[in-house]
């Protein structure tokens, strides 16, 4: 276990002296880090024990780190980050605020060769990399982790399972620091991921807290809720009879009995599976329930397509399955469905309809660059395929420069972008020759974008880390502003109250943690 003796951030002394505007230490650029003591506070404490950080998003978690990591060189440092991206955002951060040689900072992903990255290791003071490819490496004995004094793990939540970050954190034993906004709502799981990163010791804050609430700024939240379409609700009606059909099925035969249709979600769906499993094992019989319960789960799909996104990426999801080669018997069973047939051809008959929330996006962005025509905007899609109607959307709205931000692979709606394309993106979109970002999840992670001015929400999602996330990416430098489209009496509604209770229910355990002494094992 790495522990400094004499730490260089002596707080007391930063405190009194008022015209200290930044931090000043050996490994800092002069100028660079300006001097919060809650930072310095976290940062001296995390040198002590494995940490975990938890702060709202644009507290400056990052900060934290690079005070930290100040303190342990000139021993070696591994930071790591689950996306390309936020590597990449981390390495030029390393640059611009730590005092090495440019040479000393090297960047290892699945990109580089193997040969390439065992001598990048050999080399580099920092290395930043994607967890995934330094399990790859460690188990594959390209390299080993003794000469590390320190690994950061960006995103620490991520660490349950089998996610490459559990098996780096039992090969490691020198210092640890974890970073996170959003632990989840779950107890267990967040205990789980103090385990398997061997934590000791918790920083935590939150808004309100004396010591950080003059480093906030507000967001402010609407949501927009929008009404189905006539047409929309007559494609609808077949598939939700088809639901209902299913659901049935599988009720009769004892499973799924505790929910009405409407508070069935796509967990439910999926843990059907097993109940099934331990209720007929391998029954005669059982094979019919599994076939009722793939088939529930196609049309559950559809029916978020259609009511979340509109026609089109449901006819595209459907286009799918003429392209697999084979198909099992419930596909078959779920394509030759009367109902099925009936949607798909209504569709087809009303396919150049758009979804409502498309003309309430115009009108948001509109008002948008009305009122401040200097924005940046970031839109979240959860679909690939709705992005094309986002932009096609967009493009009558004469302040608008749009463009895509996506991940890396490629799928049946078009390549992904590179590394070096995503880089480019984020540059001219911080700059402002791109005023609209229309974003999936990769750009949900910590990707450093200041001065956005509003976030929106295509749709509503269930998972109140990434939400958090999302509505992390404004509200930084400025009040930011974060919308949420909802379309009214679908499964939009299910996905924000899930996740409005969610946020709540992890707020109230970052709480509790607060007072968890991690220590003596509580």
């Amino acid at each position: 276990m790495v522990q400094t003796t004499l730490p260089l951030f002596d707080i007391s002394a930063l405190q009194q002296k008022d015209d200290i505007d930044y931090v000043t230490h050996p490994y800092i650029r002069e100028n660079t880090i300006h001097k919060k003591a809650f930072q310095i506070d976290i940062a001296s404490r995390s040198l002590k024990q494995n940490t975990a950080v938890i702060l709202p998003t644009g507290l400056g978690k990052t900060i934290i780190a690079f005070l930290v990591m100040a303190e342990i060189l000139p021993q070696k440092i591994l930071f790591l980050a689950p996306t390309k991206p936020l590597t990449l955002q981390h390495v030029e951060s390393c640059k611009r605020f730590m005092v090495l040689d440019e040479k000393d900072i090297v960047m290892i992903t699945g990109s580089v060769s193997p040969r390439k990255r065992k001598a990048l290791i050999e080399r580099g003071t920092i290395v930043v990399a994607t967890p995934q490819t330094v399990q790859h490496d460690l188990d594959h004995q390209l390299y080993t982790l003794k000469s590390f004094g320190l690994i950061i793990f960006d995103e620490m939540h991520k660490a349950v399972e089998r996610y490459a970050y559990v098996s780096i954190a039992k090969r490691f034993s020198g210092l640890i620091l974890g970073l996170t906004a959003s632990p989840g709502a779950k107890k267990k799981k967040i205990q789980q991921v103090f385990k398997n990163l061997k934590i000791q010791h918790i920083e935590t804050r939150v808004r309100e807290d004396l010591d950080v609430r003059d480093h906030v700024k507000d967001i402010y939240i609407e949501w927009m809720r929008v009404p189905l379409s006539n047409k929309l609700h007559m494609i609808r009606k077949p598939l939700m009879e088809l639901f209902e059909e299913k659901l049935g099925k599988l009720k009769r035969l004892g499973i799924l009995t505790y929910k009405k249709s409407e508070y069935v979600s796509k967990k439910d769906i999926l843990d059907a599976r097993m109940s099934i499993k331990k209720r007929y094992g391998r029954k005669p019989y059982a094979f019919a329930a599994y076939t009722h319960q793939a088939v529930l789960l196609q049309t559950y799909h559809c029916l978020e397509l259609l009511e979340t996104q509109g026609v089109e990426p449901f006819l595209l999801y459907m286009e799918k399955f003429k392209h697999k080669t084979t198909l099992i018997k419930s596909e078959r069973l779920f394509l030759n469905h009367p109902r099925l047939q009936k949607a798909q051809a209504l569709a087809e008959q009303h396919k150049s309809i758009s979804h409502p929330k498309l003309n309430e996006l115009r009108d948001i962005v509109h008002r948008q660059f009305e009122e401040e025509p200097d924005s940046l905007i970031l839109i979240f899609a959860q679909y690939r395929s709705t992005i094309d109607s986002i932009e096609q959307c967009l493009q009558s709205i004469k302040a608008c420069r749009t463009h895509r931000f996506i991940g890396q692979s490629t799928q049946h709606t078009g390549r992904g972008m590179t590394q070096d394309e995503q880089r480019i993106i984020i540059d001219r979109f911080r700059r402002g020759d791109i005023n609209v970002l229309i974003a999936t999840s990769v750009a949900e992670e910590g990707i450093d974008i200041p001065h956005v001015n509003r976030v929106i929400f295509y749709e509503p999602i269930p998972s109140e880390i990434r939400s958090i996330q999302r509505k992390g990416r404004t509200g930084r430098s400025h009040i930011g502003n974060v919308t949420i489209l909802i379309t009214e009496g679908t499964r939009d509604e299910a996905f924000l109250y899930a996740e409005k209770a969610k946020e709540q229910k992890m707020q109230n355990l970052v709480s509790h943690l607060k007072k968890m002494n991690l220590t003596n094992g509580s």
